[in-house]
C-alpha cells in the first residue's frame, strides 16, 4: 500500500513539475558577431564536442535595425534588451531617442528578479549598456557607466575601470568593487559586486585572458542564484566579433571555444536547476565569414583545384553582414524560441515565458 502511494505521488510530482513551464531565471548569452559560419567553426575546428549539439529548439532571427538594414551592436542589443529596432549607436532608446524600458527593470519590477551583466568588452561597451544604460550614442561611455549608479544590477564583471574611475566613490556606496581578481570572499546575498578588471576591453584569449569569461559566469551564477525571486543573466563573449572585424580566423576561433565553455557551463546550471530558461545568439554576424575548401597546391596535377578535406576560413567584410543569424534555447519556455522572426521577439519572448505575456511598449 505504501509503496503504491509512493508511485502515485511521485507520478503527480512528475506531472505538475511537466505542467510549470514558467522559467524562475533567464540567461541570456550573445556572442557578438557570432553567425552561423562561426558557430560552424567550432564543429570543424574544436577539439572537444561543442555545447551548440546539447540545444533542441533552434531558430533564426532578422537583425536589420531601423535605421540601417544591416545592424551595429547597440541597435542590435536595444532590440534584444527593449524590443524594439532603433538607429544605430542607440542605447535603449526608440527612434526618437526617448528612453525605453529594459527587460532588466520589467523583470524586477513584475517578478522582483535581480540580473546580472558579464562581458569580455568593457561593461560600458554597447550590448551590455543596452540592459542599463540610455544614452543617444554608444560612444558616451562615461555617460554609460554612470547610469549604472541607479541600474537594477547586482552583479557585473568586464572591462571599463577607465570609465568608472570618475564614479567610483560613488559606485563603492553600491558595489563592492575589484579590479584585480574574480573573486568574492562570503558572498552575501544582500550585497552587490563589481568586477572592473581591465582599463578598456579585457585582453583577447591569445593575450592570456584565460578564464574570465566561464569563471565570472560561474561566480554570477552563484551570486544570483542566491536571490529568491530568480534572476536575469546576460553574458556576452564580445570578441568574436572583434576577430571577424580583424579578418582574423584564429581570434575568432580562440573566442568562440571560451564562450562555449561558458555556455556548457550555463547547461550544466540549467540541467541541474530545472527552472532556467538558457537563450544564446548573437547580435549580427561579422565579417561575412564563409568555411570553403582549401586550394590545392601540394601536387601538380590538383593545383588550381579545391581540397575537400581542407577548410581555409575566408572574409567578404570587415564590418557586420545581414546574415540570419541562429538562437538557440533550452529550459522552461524555450519552444518559444523555434522560427524564424525578428530580433526583437527575443524580448517578447523571454517576457511571454517568464510572465506570460509582454508589457505595451
Amino acid at each position: 500500500m505504501k509503496l503504491r502511494l509512493t508511485i502515485v505521488f511521485a507520478s503527480i510530482h512528475i506531472f505538475l513539475l511537466a505542467q510549470n513551464n514558467t522559467p524562475k531565471n533567464v540567461i541570456l548569452m550573445i556572442g557578438d558577431g557570432m553567425g552561423l559560419s562561426q558557430v560552424s567553426m567550432a564543429y570543424y575546428f574544436q577539439k572537444d564536442n561543442t555545447n551548440f549539439s546539447r540545444f533542441n529548439d533552434i531558430g533564426l532571427i532578422i537583425t536589420s535595425s531601423a535605421s540601417h538594414k544591416i545592424t551595429d551592436s547597440a541597435a542590435g542589443a536595444t532590440a534584444f534588451a527593449a524590443g524594439e529596432k532603433t538607429y544605430n549607436g542607440a542605447i535603449c532608446l526608440d527612434t526618437d531617442s526617448n528612453h525605453l524600458t529594459s527587460i532588466v527593470d520589467i523583470l524586477y519590477k513584475k517578478k522582483k528578479m535581480s540580473s546580472g551583466l558579464v562581458a569580455t568588452s568593457s561593461i560600458t561597451h554597447a550590448t551590455p549598456a543596452c540592459f542599463y544604460a540610455h544614452q543617444l550614442n554608444r560612444k558616451m561611455e562615461k555617460e554609460i557607466a554612470k547610469d549604472m549608479l541607479k541600474a537594477n544590477i547586482s552583479y557585473f564583471a568586464g572591462g571599463g575601470k577607465k570609465f568608472f574611475r570618475p564614479i567610483f566613490e560613488q559606485l563603492s556606496k553600491k558595489y563592492i568593487i575589484d579590479t584585480s581578481q574574480l573573486i568574492i570572499n562570503d558572498m552575501n546575498q544582500n550585497k552587490n559586486y563589481a568586477f572592473l578588471l581591465a582599463e578598456n576591453g579585457m585582453p583577447k584569449m591569445t593575450e592570456g585572458r584565460g578564464d574570465f569569461l566561464p569563471k565570472a559566469t560561474k561566480l554570477g551564477l552563484e551570486r544570483l542564484s542566491m536571490d529568491t525571486d530568480g534572476f536575469f543573466f546576460m553574458i556576452e563573449g564580445s570578441q568574436i566579433d572583434w576577430g571577424g572585424h580583424a579578418n582574423d580566423a584564429d581570434y575568432i576561433l580562440n573566442e568562440l571555444i571560451d564562450f562555449d565553455k561558458s555556455i556548457g557551463l550555463v547547461l550544466d546550471f540549467a540541467e541541474k536547476n530545472g527552472e532556467t530558461l538558457v537563450i544564446v545568439t548573437a547580435d549580427h554576424e561579422t565579417g561575412g565569414l564563409a568555411l570553403t575548401a582549401q586550394e590545392s597546391r601540394l601536387m601538380k596535377f590538383l593545383k588550381g583545384k579545391r581540397d575537400y578535406n581542407i577548410i581555409k576560413p575566408s572574409f567578404t567584410s570587415g564590418g557586420h553582414s545581414t546574415s540570419l543569424v541562429p538562437v538557440f534555447a533550452y529550459g522552461p519556455g524555450s519552444e518559444n524560441f523555434r522560427g524564424v522572426y525578428n530580433n526583437t521577439e527575443i524580448f517578447k519572448n523571454i517576457l511571454k515565458s517568464v510572465i506570460k505575456k509582454a508589457p505595451p511598449q
